[in-house]
């Protein structure tokens, strides 16, 4: 029996996305995004987490291409600012209008014991919005899949790098590279020009697109891109290198302009797989 206490209800269903079951389910069919013959086998993607209006094609697209494996370790950005640095959610439910996922609170205990970074904690995430947009897109191309929630509010790089490789050794010493997957949270450029943000967007994608996080935190410091999850993506980057991941692929970019048509002040979303 689940203990109420430990779901983690929607904090954004009916203003991000719809609350009603069947009027999401046809928002993202909406989207009419057709499967490839072949799915990648990727070790993560890089997903935007605006309303679904603005990017839930973006986001869609991006995991029609892949095999979503059994577990997902969600990374996103802390907007709220509270909690600690980085939160993990060690165990519970998180509600979405399709049904409940669990959190794995097998690898959830094995990350915590793994990294002295990682703290257990609930408060970060119930406000939080970053995570929580994905789950729906992902339920609705697979049903039964685990989870295991991090939120991250720390930018130093060398904080980064070694809870990337905290969590990349956990994977491999418990041999569960073909069971996991990582997902990265984040939009590009916020309220600049659309020839501005797409600009600055490309050059980041660039540093996204060659698993770098080095160059990534370069580009997004000199650039002054606004990029709310540079710390997420630049964990994906290194873990997932880590694990043996060599290529990243821009599946879909575009703005919120292209969706508003106000093309003045705009945000960017990104779309990228990681094999």
């Amino acid at each position: 029996m689940k203990n109420e206490l430990n779901i983690r209800r929607p904090s954004v269903a009916g203003q991000f996305y719809p609350d009603d079951p069947r009027q999401l389910r046809e928002l993202i069919s909406g989207f009419q995004i057709a499967a490839p013959a072949e799915k990648q086998q990727a070790l993560g993607c890089i997903l935007p987490h605006a309303g679904y209006i603005y990017s839930g094609r973006v986001a869609a697209k991006t995991l029609a291409q892949v095999n979503i494996r059994d577990i997902v370790v969600l990374l996103g950005p802390n907007h709220s600012g509270i909690g600690p640095d980085f939160s993990l959610m060690p165990e519970g439910y998180w509600r979405t209008p399709f049904g409940d996922i669990e959190i794995d609170s097998g690898l959830s205990g094995l990350f915590l014991g793994s990294s002295k970074y990682l703290h257990a904690d609930y408060s970060a995430h119930l406000e939080e919005h970053s995570l929580e947009v994905e789950l729906p897109l992902l339920q609705y191309f697979r049903k039964d899949f685990k989870i295991v929630p991090i939120t991250i509010k720390a930018d130093g790089l060398d904080s980064l790098k070694a809870l990337a490789d905290d969590l990349a050794g956990v994977i491999t010493r418990h041999g569960l590279l073909n069971s996991i997957m990582f997902i990265a949270s984040s939009d590009m450029t916020h309220y600049e020009p659309q020839q501005v943000a797409k600009k600055k967007d490309a050059l980041a994608i660039k540093a996204m697109l060659s698993l770098n996080e080095d160059k990534l935190e370069r580009t997004v410091r000199r650039s002054a891109i606004s990029m709310c999850g540079f710390a997420p993506v630049a964990v994906l980057l290194r873990a997932a290198r880590l694990l043996g991941a060599k290529r990243g692929r821009l599946i879909k970019y575009q703005t919120s302009g292209e969706e508003s048509g106000d093309m003045s002040s705009v945000v960017g979303y990104a779309g990228i797989t990681i094999t």
